[in-house]
């Protein structure tokens, strides 16, 4: 991984170090460490979701931290294009808590990227998943606009094609985009992501066939009431919800797939044998999701005078 590091570093020009922040904010690391602990202690989803924020936010014109910045009355940002509405507080709020501390202890030092980088790799981990290097120096982006974001991010409803195309064109290649998809063993979805799967699906079956049917039927008791209620969400991976582990891949065969997307992750020719690969072997998932997540993570970073260090990680300067 250290080689991958190095290789990164070559390749993009980039001005990134493992050690960015040794001489300038010698308790970066630790003040993330204890900030993340605190958070996921005290809210168990805060793993799931800024792992989601950090993918979100690295595919939308690389990671800087675009997707942290709230609109204003002349700027619709990242975070109100619709497909970030349903993004998890708790993510934003593991992020301006370590900057607040950052802050107080090395003033205008540490990018939000960076923390946002370092928090989803530490979260990952906690929860049972690898760890993987994370290359620092990161700097905030410039701009955040909601009309960027369509079409540069996945979507449940999505055909196979259509989803690989976009890691395609983003340079990422098919085992890569079955790796990274791997992070669905936790967290959760809204039941209006799949409700057209398990209600009224065709004239000869309420649901889709390629649910497990007492799964379809558990689905349906759980989301009855979400046009309601529309926060009712169930656990990506009913099995083991909270830990990051290859549960997920093994239950996409057993019809226990929770989204469109993943059922086609599955039925696909060119996605299923990953799929069965990964649901055999966690230490091959673990090995492929750590090196996709490092090249995820310096995915079109702004680095110098491209970027700068937020005071707030909502605002531009």
């Amino acid at each position: 991984m250290i080689l991958f590091g190095f290789l990164a570093t070559w390749a993009f020009g980039l001005m990134l170090t493992l050690d960015y922040y040794k001489h300038s904010c010698p308790t970066f690391e630790q003040t993330i460490q204890q900030t993340i602990t605190n958070k996921q202690i005290t809210s168990p989803s805060t793993a799931a979701a800024t792992i989601r924020l950090f993918f979100h936010d690295c595919l939308v014109d690389g990671c800087d931290a675009s997707i942290l910045v709230s609109s204003t009355p002349f700027n619709s940002a990242e975070r109100d294009a619709d497909i970030n509405l349903s993004l998890p507080g708790d993510a934003f709020d593991v992020v301006v808590r370590a900057k607040t501390a950052l802050e107080l202890a090395c003033p205008n030092t540490v990018s939000c990227a960076d923390i946002l980088a370092v928090a989803a790799r530490d979260l990952v981990t906690m929860v049972g998943g690898p760890y993987y290097n994370v290359l620092l120096g990161r700097k905030d982006g410039l701009v955040s606009k909601s009309n960027y974001v369509e079409g540069k991010l996945p979507r449940p409803t999505m055909p196979m094609s259509q989803i690989i195309n976009i890691f395609k064109s983003n340079g990422f290649s098919i085992q890569e985009m079955v790796a990274l998809s791997g992070a669905h063993t936790i967290g959760f979805s809204h039941c209006k992501e799949f409700s057209t799967g398990i209600y009224n699906f065709s004239k000869v079956s309420q649901y889709d066939r390629e649910y497990n049917p007492r799964f379809a039927q558990g689905l349906q008791q759980a989301c009855k009431d979400f046009t309601m209620n529309p926060t009712l969400s169930v656990f990506n991976d009913i099995m083991t919800p909270n830990k990051f582990d290859n549960m997920y891949f093994q239950n996409l065969p057993k019809g226990l797939g929770l989204l469109k997307s993943d059922h086609g992750m599955y039925s696909d020719p060119r996605t299923r044998p990953l799929v069965e690969l990964y649901a055999a072997d966690q230490n091959k998932f673990f090995a492929a999701f750590a090196k996709a997540m490092e090249k995820l993570s310096v995915y079109k970073v702004k680095t110098g005078r491209q970027g700068e260090i937020r005071h707030r990680c909502d605002a531009i300067n």
